[in-house]
């Protein structure tokens, strides 16, 4: 299935680009991670401490472990922090 992705922050930073559409066959967020782990050194060093990554789905928080879906938007960031 053809996904948006969206990198925020670092992520960005460290890809090289802060959105791009893909397909995949990943069946959850974490499977759609490890799956962009192989396509480089960026993509590798961008998700190498998945503990300091939060992902969205067409908008809504979620866990890692939570099935992609139909879910047309997967954005990656790191954790939100107030003051």
């Amino acid at each position: 299935m053809k996904r948006d992705l969206r990198y925020f922050a670092w992520l960005r930073e460290r890809i090289g680009t802060g959105h791009e559409s893909i397909e995949t066959e990943a069946a959850t967020v974490a499977d759609l991670i490890e799956e962009l782990r192989q396509r480089d050194e960026a993509y590798a060093f961008a998700f190498s401490d998945t503990a300091a990554i939060r992902a969205a789905l067409d908008q809504d928080l979620v866990e890692l472990d939570t099935p992609l879906g139909d879910a047309r938007e997967v954005a990656f960031f790191p954790p939100m922090t107030g003051g």
